[in-house]
């Protein structure tokens, strides 16, 4: 097996995949432009915010993982690879206790506007009146936009600032909202509504562009605290700009749109809005606990997809088979069995969706369930149960 790494890691990441036996390729300067021509021979890649496209994964013969060293796995072009049948998976909740971190970190930046003080104070600027009015967090309600693995940890911290929590998520219920400790909101509405300060957390797809916009920045209160450390993509930045100059939000940004894809130079152009927030460039996950944390979580993904063939954290299975039968064969456990079963399937134009075979304790006998597209006819099953290795055969509607 070679892996590629086309990204910047923990050192661990390549010892321990060598421990292993692996081939490693650790090629952290590779771009995204690259990757087509340097992946060729790879079979598996594995990329923090390094794109995967197209391109190189129709060029990558080999390919049958790719492995994302975070959360998100919008840098990979999933659509392609699950055509291809490779594996994509990626390494939730890794990072997220360094991403919270930065999350309150630049929830108290905001509202004491360090960075905009440290600034005046570098060019000699003593502005005490100024910078004494902020408001404080204690005892204001922050809004989480998002309760995944990041957002659960930004609101306990927030709790430790003896703060109050009012979350929103797809998957949230009142119920679970009341054990947590968290008031419940209904919409983003209306977190944006009730809060003093919102932090996003909610996970990126293209349906959710701009999912954060004016009607949002609109909702929220003069002067209230907007942060974001998840995906720039889902906030509309020019409502945010006007949002700013507008409403006097004080905001905190560790995401933006239109990233640059390299890992420095002077190569991002929204100086604006930078000029606009206190901000930070994209490094949430950024911490040699997270790096070692994830390090571990990409060598383990990579050691049972070499012992099993399917890794964990697959993120691009199909949820429920389109099979419409289950056929379960018990048989010995001999040479040839299944091909005979699978032979007599395509002769009646049935195809196997999926396939799973348990062996039972002492390898001498073994019990094969085939989910398929279609009942095979009567004949079909007479011809499979004609095998004297076949012990049982029984077929179920899903």
């Amino acid at each position: 097996m070679k892996v590629l790494i086309a990204d910047r890691l923990s050192p661990e990441t390549v010892t321990s995949l060598q421990e292993l036996g692996i081939e490693v390729a650790n090629h952290p300067e590779f771009s995204a432009d690259d990757l087509p021509q340097h992946a060729r021979d790879a079979n598996v890649i594995v990329v923090r915010s390094t794109k995967v496209t197209t391109a190189t994964i129709e060029a990558a013969e080999g390919l049958s993982l790719i492995v994302r060293a975070g959360a998100g796995v919008n840098t990979i072009d999933v659509a392609t690879a699950s055509a291809c049948g490779v594996y994509v998976a990626n390494c939730p909740g890794k990072n997220a206790d360094a991403v919270a971190e930065l999350a309150i970190g630049l929830l108290i930046a905001a509202d004491r506007r360090i960075a905009f003080a440290w600034k005046d104070l570098q060019q000699g600027d003593w502005k005490k009146k100024a910078y004494g009015a902020s408001r404080g967090l204690k005892g204001r309600t922050l809004g989480i936009m998002g309760l995944g693995a990041i957002g659960e940890r930004v609101a306990q911290r927030a709790q430790g600032l003896q703060m109050n929590v009012l979350a929103w998520s797809r998957s949230l219920t009142p119920e679970r909202a009341q054990a947590m400790g968290f008031q419940y909101a209904e919409s983003p509405l209306d977190v944006a509504r009730n809060s003093d300060a919102v932090s996003l957390h909610t996970a990126y797809n293209p349906e959710l562009k701009h999912f954060i916009g004016a009607e949002f920045f609109s909702a929220m209160r003069d002067g209230a605290i907007f942060v974001n450390t998840a995906r720039g993509e889902l906030v509309d930045t020019a409502a945010l700009k006007a949002a700013i100059s507008e409403k006097q939000l004080r905001v905190g940004l560790d995401a933006y749109e239109n990233e640059p894809t390299g890992a420095d130079g002077p190569n991002f152009v929204d100086t604006d809005l930078v000029s606009m927030v206190t901000g930070t460039p994209h490094i949430g996950a950024s911490t040699d606990q997270a790096s070692e944390a994830i390090a571990a979580e990409v060598v383990r993904i990579i050691r049972v997809f070499r012992e099993s063939g399917r890794p964990p954290g697959a993120v691009n299975l199909c949820q429920r088979s389109p099979a419409t039968h289950a056929l379960v064969v018990r048989h010995l456990n001999r040479v040839g069995v299944l091909a005979g079963v699978l032979d007599h399937l395509r002769a009646a134009d049935v195809n196997v969706e999926e396939m799973e075979n348990t062996i039972f304790d002492g390898a001498s006998a073994a019990c094969c369930t085939l989910l398929l597209d279609q009942a095979p006819s009567d004949q079909a099953l007479s011809k499979i149960r004609e095998s004297k290795s076949v012990l049982q055969v029984t077929l179920n509607e899903r």
